[in-house]
């Protein structure tokens, strides 16, 4: 029985196990290895005689792909076969021949004149009896089979849609004056423009992450920027001290004037 549905087994006529050992020597091989279904697939739209690869053989299950399935099937021997000629079923393009009619019974004679005439059992049994009321009638044409398996292979299994998702990047990048910018891209696609962070949070997010190369980056970047403020601080502060001296001098001469 096969996950997809049972099928039904004809006894004989399966994977011998001569046959299971030269597909087992095959696979060993790294040879492309065929074998064909016995019987039809109603679920998976497969016909009786459709071809199948094997991917794998364990005692008299053999695991086959079949011919349009993306999915690996499990099967016992009995219920493959080596040759596609040897299909119990008729393959789609193969015509039965038309069954022939039976002939139809003529009419006794009446036993007396104003007696009706007997009724031939051709009106009972319509689907045997041909159009004339005596002799062998001619055989019966049998309607064209318009299933869609008569007008070629059996269509392929939809395939699963695969979904992706493209990768997404987040990148921070630090200036020359000490200043942070995180940006978020979408594969190609930047969905967030260059946003400006404080230096602290940058600094707690490389500690959330645990990495410590990343840790050890950010923090001598931090250093400096940190260093540099603390420059351009003294220099304001010198440059204060300065100009709080001139303003003096200068209410000084005022206040002597």
């Amino acid at each position: 029985m096969c996950d997809y549905g049972s099928v039904s087994v004809r006894k004989g006529d399966g994977l011998t196990s001569d046959d299971l050992t030269a597909l087992s020597a095959g696979l060993a091989a790294g040879k492309r290895v065929t074998v064909y279904l016995r019987d039809p697939m109603p679920s998976l739209n497969l016909d009786a005689g459709t071809s199948a690869r094997v991917v794998s053989i364990e005692g008299s299950v053999v695991t086959v792909r079949p011919k349009g399935v993306d999915d690996q099937l499990p099967f016992e021997a009995n219920e493959l076969q080596r040759s596609q000629a040897a299909t119990g079923s008729a393959s789609p393009g193969q015509k039965r021949p038309a069954a022939r009619s039976a002939p139809a019974k003529v009419a006794a004679p009446p036993a007396v004149p104003s007696s009706p005439p007997l009724t031939s059992n051709s009106t009972t049994r319509k689907s045997e009896s041909g159009p004339g009321g005596a002799g062998t009638s001619a055989p019966t044409p049998r309607a064209a089979n318009t299933s869609p398996q008569s007008s070629g292979a059996a269509p392929k299994a939809p395939r699963r849609a695969k979904t992706t998702t493209a990768a997404v990047s987040v990148t921070l990048t630090s200036t020359p004056a000490g200043s942070w910018a995180v940006s978020v891209s979408q594969g190609s696609k930047k969905t967030v423009k260059a946003t400006e962070v404080t230096a602290d949070r940058v600094a707690r997010a490389m500690r959330e992450l645990g990495n410590d190369a990343a840790i050890a980056a950010v923090d001598e970047v931090i250093s400096a920027a940190r260093e540099a403020a603390q420059r351009r601080i003294d220099e304001l502060s010198h440059e204060l001290e300065t100009a709080r001296a001139a303003l003096a001098h200068l209410e000084d001469q005022a206040s002597d004037s």
